[in-house]
């Protein structure tokens, strides 16, 4: 029964996971952003985002009613925080920088989509900065590693790696494939689903040592906004 009961619990939270941000979807589908936004760049995201996490807002409200979860939504171990983050900022941005100087001398470089004008750049710099990482890491962090260890298991794979930071990053990774249904259809990157997966690992970490999802948070915002920085500028120079 308590093994059955575990099955449940990671059943309902795998659907939650992957259904929230689709149903998300699905609603934001239904309103019409080209007034202010008329290259579709940055809005429907933005609005998307915040959907998603008000949906499991609601649904941490009532766990945190229910049975006492403490989802670690304050500041944690500062100094472990803090520490963890520089060490990602600098590590991570050595590796932007290389990664995609590979890509432009290999001519694998893939430009910034949208066209390059102000209201662009800067709303989708801000859909990055404010609301990917508060977003995503409430919902694979905050909310699924808590459910995740207090409902199935707080075990560890090993002195690393513990089994809610690995599902959490693998159902991360997962969340990063594109699903139409009308008609059916799945649209996926091979490569981001990877990224997303390893940074989800970092991310998870972090979330684990600090006691906190904030770190988290920054971290996820900055490899965002890093990364489309450098699209954008080399789309711009070549």
């Amino acid at each position: 029964m308590k093994n059955f009961k575990k099955i449940i619990a990671f059943l309902l939270l795998t659907i939650t996971l992957l259904g929230v941000p689709m149903l998300a979807k699905l609603i934001t589908n239904k309103f019409d952003f080209s007034t202010i936004d008329p290259d579709n760049v940055f809005l429907w995201f933005m609005v998307r985002h915040s959907l998603q996490a008000l949906m499991i807002l609601i649904i941490v409200i009532f766990l945190r009613k229910g049975f006492n979860l403490n989802f670690n939504l304050g500041i944690g171990d500062k100094k472990i925080g803090l520490s963890y983050l520089k060490k990602f900022v600098i590590i991570f941005t050595i590796g932007c920088l290389v990664f995609n100087g590979l890509l432009v001398l290999l001519k694998q470089f893939q430009p910034f989509i949208y066209e390059h004008n102000f209201t662009n750049i800067v709303g989708y710099m801000s859909f990055q900065l404010f609301f990917t990482g508060p977003s995503e890491e409430f919902i694979f962090r905050a909310f699924a590693m808590t459910v995740f260890i207090y409902f199935i298991s707080n075990k560890r794979l090993n002195k690393k790696i513990s089994y809610a930071n690995l599902y959490a990053a693998i159902i991360f990774g997962l969340a990063h494939i594109s699903i139409t249904f009308s008609p059916f259809a799945l649209s996926y990157a091979i490569p981001q689903i990877i990224t997303s997966l390893i940074l989800g690992y970092f991310y998870g970490d972090c979330y684990e040592k600090s006691k906190s999802v904030i770190y988290p948070m920054i971290m996820h915002s900055f490899t965002n906004v890093l990364m489309v920085s450098v699209t954008i500028i080399l789309s711009i120079v070549f």
